[in-house]
């Protein structure tokens, strides 16, 4: 597994500190696939709009759906996210 430098919730500040708690509150808790941008918090606010735009666009499958679908292709890329 790869290590990857993270800026922790508790030490954020600035406009990494705001993204960390506008997507804690939204969610109920930060995830920690979400710190690993924390070096480059524009890179954070870009993956999540990548993804509320890829998980709620208009389309055939629900959002379950796509969710399932995350969840097979991470589990056979043996990703344990």
């Amino acid at each position: 597994m790869a290590w990857i430098k993270i800026i922790d919730d508790t030490e954020a500040d600035g406009e990494l500190k705001e993204i960390y708690q506008a997507q804690g509150e939204k969610a109920g808790a930060l995830a920690n696939i979400l710190k690993i941008h924390s070096l480059a918090p524009r890179t954070l606010s870009t993956h999540m709009a990548f993804y509320e735009a890829v998980m709620h666009a208009p389309g055939d499958l629900s959002r379950i759906q796509r969710e399932m679908i995350a969840v097979v292709v991470s589990s056979l890329n043996r990703c344990h996210y």
